[in-house]
């Protein structure tokens, strides 16, 4: 518990940076039509396979005895993989909504 607050502490900047985006992210979200919004989404879940690298990079690299980075990397390649999965039945639905019907 002590390192996380020491981290925090350290990176007070880059927390606020994480938190201001969100709120900006939210906004951004909010105000996209209905009709963008799959398509965007599952451009978007692309991007996980980058998490999904990045988390395993970080996994790779990390000291085995520091749980707390090996415990983040398991959460982020787990939530990428989801991430992953659902974009593609995401995409997988719009399409079918485009095929004619026999």
């Amino acid at each position: 518990m002590d390192q996380i607050i020491e981290f925090i502490n350290n990176n007070l900047q880059i927390v606020y940076i994480i938190i201001l985006a969100t709120f900006v992210g939210v906004e951004l979200i909010k105000s996209i039509p209905a009709v963008l919004h799959t398509p965007l989404m599952s451009g978007a879940n692309a991007l996980s396979g980058v998490v999904i690298v990045g988390a395993i990079l970080v996994m790779l690299h990390s000291d085995p005895t520091d749980y707390l980075a090996l415990a983040l990397g398991f959460v982020a390649v787990v939530l990428g993989i989801l991430n992953v999965v659902g974009g593609f039945a995401v995409t997988n639905r719009m399409l079918e909504m485009f095929k004619k019907k026999k």
